[in-house]
């Protein structure tokens, strides 16, 4: 029996192993976290809209009923090519295909060291660090006696005006100015300054002009501070320098790139310039046939726009499947092997309580009906009727009440 080794239990890696679940082949999933969680939604974790389970599912629990897949916590450290060995911390895997869906990573621009200072969001270890950091300032301004520490530790700054910054911005908005308003006796969250920075001519460069102004007017409605043409140059414990402004903020947000998992040095292969492996069109590693390259982790042309498939859930997603079907139909004796081609389902952004923007096709939505559109779509792609059910009852909950329940700071030791 063939084994089909996939590392990366992400978007792409979960729908590569549903497609070769009924196949002859053994699939052993790799991932260093036993959970698979729903990125889309991280940023309501980090801001207690939705708790870690209401996203998240276990690995296992997937496929307890697929009898071929067995599923390794592990991390991958090096890759065999020639011995065809997936090399972890704890034990080799041999493989006879090799899809590797290791997704992406913040990215900060050669400068490393601002990590420490603003966490990107891409994991529920990241979303529970920024709670705890939004959730601790409000507690410390509460506390603070000198007014130049208040009005730091009032300050937020998102720094990337894509979809994670917006949506972050007015998630912070909407906590500080409804669920945490009636709480403090010596503060006024209402008052607190968020602040986006996105370093380009506008913000939501990959929506329609007409969206990214409605989303620009829709956040600076709820008091965001949205600037543009703003590029971060300095970024510290006191906060970032943008142009020629400094911004004194305790708390700082990372939403302005992401760059590739380091499959390429596993792989040995060419990159581009995100450290995206370059794939052939079916997606498999140039000169390796057996081995596959998806999701975020993959430099993908469309065929129909000529760019690149964007790094999202839905690209991902394609990618997982066509390669989980290609390897099956390869195993029961098919020769030739079909190009991939990527469809846009469209695009959405939530900015806030009854605002979002869609773009699906030519149907362009804004306000409550593109809220409304968000809103069932994200319900209907998370895993698990349980999640879909509790999120769907916080959302109701939290829209008729402005309360947030899962306000608990939880400090690592």
């Amino acid at each position: 029996m063939p084994h089909v080794v996939i590392v990366g239990a992400g978007f792409g890696g979960l729908e590569a192993a549903k497609a070769l679940a009924s196949s002859q082949a053994e699939v052993i999933i790799i991932d260093c976290h036993n959970h698979h969680s729903f990125q889309p939604l991280l940023y309501q974790v980090a801001t207690a809209a939705l708790s870690a389970a209401d996203i998240a599912w276990p690995i296992r629990a997937m496929f307890r009923k697929r009898r071929n897949v067995r599923v390794v916590l592990a991390r991958v450290e090096a890759i065999d090519h020639k011995k065809k060995i997936v090399r972890t911390n704890s034990l080799s895997i041999h493989y006879d295909y090799l899809i590797v869906a290791t997704g992406a990573t913040h990215f900060y621009f050669g400068h490393e060291e601002w990590e420490r200072f603003a966490p990107g969001l891409k994991s529920l270890e990241d979303a529970a660090r920024i709670r705890d950091r939004i959730l601790m300032a409000f507690e410390q301004a509460e506390l603070a006696e000198d007014d130049s520490a208040l009005k730091e530790l009032m300050t937020f700054v998102i720094v990337g005006g894509g979809p994670t910054g917006v949506e972050m911005a007015g998630a912070i908005a909407e906590m500080a100015q409804h669920s945490l308003c009636s709480d403090f006796r010596r503060i006024d969250p209402a008052a607190a300054r968020i602040i986006l920075l996105e370093a380009g001519p506008r913000i939501l460069p990959s929506f329609p002009e007409r969206l990214s102004r409605y989303a620009m007017k829709a956040l600076r409605h709820m008091g965001v501070e949205a600037r543009v043409s703003a590029r971060v140059t300095v970024c510290d414990a006191r906060g970032v320098i943008a142009g020629k402004e400094r911004i004194n903020a305790s708390t700082v947000i990372w939403a302005a790139g992401v760059t590739a998992s380091p499959a390429a040095d596993w792989l040995g292969a060419g990159r581009d310039k995100n450290g995206r492996v370059i794939v052939s069109p079916d997606l498999s590693l140039p000169g390796k046939a057996n081995v596959f390259v998806i999701g975020d982790t993959a430099s993908v042309i469309d065929s129909n726009t000529g760019a690149p498939v964007p790094g999202m859930a839905p690209g991902a997603k394609q990618m997982g499947r066509f390669a989980g079907k290609l390897i099956a139909a390869e195993i029961n004796g098919r020769k030739t092997r079909p190009t991939f081609r990527y469809r846009n389902y469209g695009e959405l952004a939530a900015i806030g309580r009854k605002a979002a923007i869609v773009k699906i096709g030519r149907l362009e939505l804004t306000g409550f009906a593109g809220w409304l559109v968000w809103a069932v779509a994200h319900i209907y792609f998370l895993i698990g009727v349980r999640n879909r059910f509790v999120v769907a009852f916080n959302w109701l909950w939290s829209y008729l009440t402005y309360q947030r329940g899962a306000r608990l700071i939880t400090p690592e030791p």
